[in-house]
């Protein structure tokens, strides 16, 4: 069974932070490439951020220098951390295993208010 847990999402005003995880089990986690996506009402849902089993990276262009991706191939989790946060940024992030069926997990909400 493949499971993807978010958490961390919650309510920050503009230029705050947060750190969101993800915990996943049933894949071995150390080798495969880890993703964040986010939807937002109405649209569809965007890739934030990637890193690869050996710790490459990319990024959506409006989120480079503000989030950082990472991981913890020991805790089989998944980080993102969010500093100087927009109103933009609202949306529910996904945890993605890629390559992975059925690998997303059931989102966390994060709001930026103004």
């Amino acid at each position: 069974q493949v499971q993807l847990v978010e958490s961390g999402g919650g309510l920050v005003q503009a230029g705050g932070s947060l750190r969101l995880s993800c915990a996943a089990s049933g894949i071995i986690f150390s080798i495969k490439a880890m993703g964040w996506y986010r939807q937002a009402p109405g649209k569809q849902r965007e890739l934030v951020a990637l890193i690869g089993s050996g710790g490459w990276t990319n990024y959506a262009d409006s989120v480079k220098g503000r989030f950082t991706i990472s991981r913890d191939n020991a805790k089989n989790t998944v980080y993102l951390q969010m500093n100087s946060l927009k109103p933009e940024d609202t949306a529910v992030y996904y945890c993605h295993a890629e390559r992975v069926p059925m690998g997303w997990g059931q989102g966390t909400q994060v709001t930026v208010s103004s």
